[in-house]
């Protein structure tokens, strides 16, 4: 198998790439939060990967993509997957414990366990003081959006949800990782998004089924919507672009950028919920874009 050309920068397409995954990722949550009100976090979660799973089949089917060829990538691939499904048991089950707004500035952690693990697996991918300077501005933007998450009422086990919520950080992190540093590197992207979506199925449907969370069996034309948008623009097109992203570009790069989605995700509920710009998000997100090119200079 031929290794994939990887760039140390990230070119005009790559940026525009992460741009709109990371736009779609932030509509994404305003989504499932919307959709929670008929279906349950971890059906929600389980279903849409069955769904993104055998769109994911089918385009590679149509393209020719050999996804079951004994390519080495089967230890890597259930390692990346079970990573994949326990981010998303953590983030679903934490929110019952601590606020969006708290989950959401720990969730975005990630970025730094890229940057302190990519060095061990890529010599060249090594942040300088500058880029690291521009990660911490980055990550203190998203902080600095969602302050108000840390002012409000405190529950008994808020700790727990945060606790979470930054293993939650750790699991997308390692899921990065694991694809750089296992035979998952020279796989085709729809074979690393398949693995993914597989393993996080099983998992996520099994532990809906545990948590006796009811099988929604009625489902309205708003419901389709929101689900479908998860499930074929989120978890089959996004990811898929995603996991061909890091099979291509430095991921110490890309990983900066996703910081990016919770602001989108800001932007989106202004547009979509009429909820408001205040002028702490425009602020955020000029320090936001003032850190991506710190990274990426």
């Amino acid at each position: 198998m031929t290794p994939p050309i990887r760039h140390a920068r990230l070119d005009v397409r790559a940026v525009s790439l992460l741009l709109l995954c990371c736009l779609l990722w932030g509509i994404n949550q305003v989504a499932a939060k919307a959709a929670l009100t008929e279906i349950g976090p971890l059906w929600q979660a389980g279903l849409r990967s069955v769904v993104a799973g055998g769109l994911v089949w089918l385009w590679s089917a149509a393209r020719g993509v050999r996804l079951f060829e004994r390519d080495g990538s089967l230890a890597g691939g259930l390692l990346a997957g079970s990573l994949f499904a326990a981010e998303f048991a953590c983030i679903f089950g934490g929110l019952q414990y601590t606020s969006a707004s708290r989950m959401v500035v720990f969730i975005y952690l990630s970025p730094f366990v890229v940057a302190l693990g990519m060095p061990w697996i890529a010599h060249g991918e090594k942040l300088s003081g500058r880029q690291w300077a521009g990660l911490v501005l980055a990550f203190g933007a998203v902080a600095f959006a969602f302050a108000e998450g840390f002012s409000a009422a405190q529950s008994p086990r808020q700790w727990w949800g945060d606790a979470l919520g930054v293993a939650a950080a750790v699991l997308w992190g390692g899921t990065t990782l694991a694809i750089r540093a296992t035979r998952l590197a020279h796989a085709p992207a729809e074979k690393t998004l398949l693995y993914q979506l597989g393993v996080s199925a099983l998992a996520l449907c099994a532990a809906a089924a545990w948590a006796g969370e009811p099988v929604p069996l009625q489902w309205s034309p708003r419901l389709l919507g929101l689900f479908g948008f998860q499930a074929v623009i989120v978890s089959f097109a996004s990811y898929l672009a995603w996991f061909w992203l890091i099979r291509h570009y430095a991921a110490t790069r890309l990983a900066v950028f996703t910081l990016s989605t919770p602001l989108f995700g800001l932007l989106a509920g202004a547009l979509l919920l009429s909820e408001g710009i205040s002028a702490r998000l425009v602020a955020a997100l000029a320090a936001l874009a003032a850190g991506i090119v710190l990274v990426n200079r």
